[in-house]
């Protein structure tokens, strides 16, 4: 977190490395743009950061839940999220699905891929 808070990823010539399928291909996988989601997140521009990723930015709450419901912690409120959550049929189908929409170069899908 320390490089996010230091290290601008959207300036030329920073040290991170970029995305290797992006450079390949010239599509948008998944996770581009999480770098500069997270950069924008820990700099408090939470519109921004859902911007550059947003399947990224809403999971990001979801991810810790879905750790510690794994690990037995399992509040009756949560059940029937958590059901669709941790349903790994659900995510074949969701990410896919968004790495396929993100990449279509109208709107409204268009707005899925990070700038740049």
């Amino acid at each position: 977190m320390w490089v996010l808070r230091h290290v601008n990823p959207n300036l030329p010539g920073n040290p991170l490395p970029p995305c290797a399928f992006h450079a390949l291909t010239g599509f948008w996988c998944p996770g581009c743009g999480m770098t500069r989601a997270l950069h924008a997140l820990i700099h408090g521009d939470v519109l921004l950061a859902f911007h550059m990723n947003p399947l990224g930015m809403l999971m990001l709450p979801a991810l810790p839940a879905m750790l510690f419901w794994s690990w037995g912690w399992q509040p009756r409120v949560l059940q029937p999220v958590m059901r669709w959550l941790m349903d790994p049929r659900v995510w074949l189908a969701v990410i896919p699905a968004y790495w396929l929409l993100r990449n279509l170069p109208w709107a409204p899908f268009s707005w899925m891929a990070p700038p740049g």
